[in-house]
């Protein structure tokens, strides 16, 4: 018989966890620690989150009580996320998940100090050897597809895209350049024009953006940012538009053609299954197209050229089986410098960590 999990002596009377042993399913607490609401919104980053968390909850028949909510803790203000964490940890809860990328430093912090707690930051790059990993996916391979759908839609040219982070962030870059790539693979005139907030959750500041871009010409938006504010923009101004994190048709019927989105439940289900099981590792996650974690909704064929869902169909094909890893051979940036090799594709930590540079017809627009 496995050594039992032993009642935790740092507080709340919940149950720590040890490596390499289950975790009975009763015993399960799940603390997630939210950069915004995820009660009164229907789309977004966090709303994305917590359907994940919901989806895992359904699928072990855990109670409500299981599950710890920290809604609107600061991503740019690092004592409340700590104290969010150890309140979470006060409370019993043995399993926490951290949501933005600047939860990160807090989590390595505090994965040290409570070594019966597994800590997971979604996106991210940090991990231990024992109780701290991360969740990433390959968000690049849809982000390429709506590239495809924003390309053949535009009448145009000109494709405007909200920004949440500069050339710094190699998560948002990254993004951008697949798209733009997506874009020129059936458009070669067109143009990508980026706008950046500088902010995760802005929905005032991305909404701006958006109707900038708009004056600026831009006929269809998508966005790398937390709110559906550049999807509504585009509606009040009878344009296109591409969503983010969650399926953003709801917001603004009229605009959204689809949304590049994340399907959390995946890992969030296979994470909790692990530690049930006794087989979490603290090796990162990455999703793709083929496990379903990120993905581009339904098409609304409706705003699209004929053979619009029959490019991205062929496309996803490719990606899905290997043939095509969108960051292929040698590619040119928008200074005019060169980077990638003939017959390679960049790898994982490269896209998510290392892309400073913005594809050759991507504009950056400075306020």
């Amino acid at each position: 018989m496995p050594p039992q999990p032993f009642l935790c002596c740092g507080g709340g009377g919940g149950y720590e966890w040890r490596p390499g042993t289950p975790l009975a399913k009763d015993k399960v607490k799940v603390g997630v620690i939210h950069i915004s609401d995820v009660v009164n919104v229907t789309s977004g980053y966090a709303y994305a989150h917590d359907l994940g968390i919901r989806e895992m909850q359904s699928a072990f028949g855990l109670s409500d009580a299981q599950i710890i909510r920290k809604v609107n803790v600061s991503d740019s203000n690092r004592p409340a996320t700590e104290q969010a964490v150890r309140e979470c940890v006060a409370e019993g809860v043995n399993i926490i998940i951290a949501t933005s990328y600047n939860h990160m430093d807090v989590c390595e912090k505090l994965a040290a100090e409570f070594p019966g707690v597994v800590f997971v930051n979604a996106t991210g790059y940090k991990f231990n050897d024992t109780n701290f990993t991360n969740a990433f996916g390959r968000i690049y391979q849809p982000r390429y597809l709506s590239g495809i759908v924003a390309g053949l839609r535009t009448e145009t040219g000109k494709i405007g895209y909200v920004a949440a982070m500069g050339i710094d962030n190699s998560e948002v870059t990254g993004g951008i350049d697949a798209f733009a790539l997506g874009v020129e693979s059936v458009n070669p005139d067109a143009r990508v024009y980026a706008r950046v907030t500088h902010r995760w959750f802005d929905p005032a500041g991305e909404g701006e953006m958006a109707k900038q871009l708009i004056a600026d010409g831009c006929d269809v938006i998508a966005q790398h940012c937390n709110t559906p504010s550049p999807q509504i923009e585009a509606q009040k101004a009878g344009k296109w538009g591409i969503g983010y994190n969650s399926d953003m048709k709801n917001d603004a019927p009229e605009a959204v053609i689809t949304s590049v989105v994340w399907n959390w439940g995946v890992y969030y289900t296979y994470l909790v299954k692990s530690v049930i099981d006794g087989t979490f590792t603290t090796k990162p996650y990455m999703g793709d197209l083929n496990d379903g974690m990120v993905d581009l909704t339904p098409l609304d064929e409706n705003m699209l050229p004929d053979a619009a869902p029959q490019a991205v169909a062929e496309a996803k094909a490719k990606i899905e089986s290997g043939e095509f890893g969108v960051f292929d051979g040698v590619m040119e940036t928008n200074d005019g410098k060169k980077t990638g090799k003939a017959g390679e594709t960049l790898p994982d930590e490269e896209i998510t960590g290392g892309i400073h540079w913005y594809y050759r017809n991507v504009v950056v627009i400075k306020p």
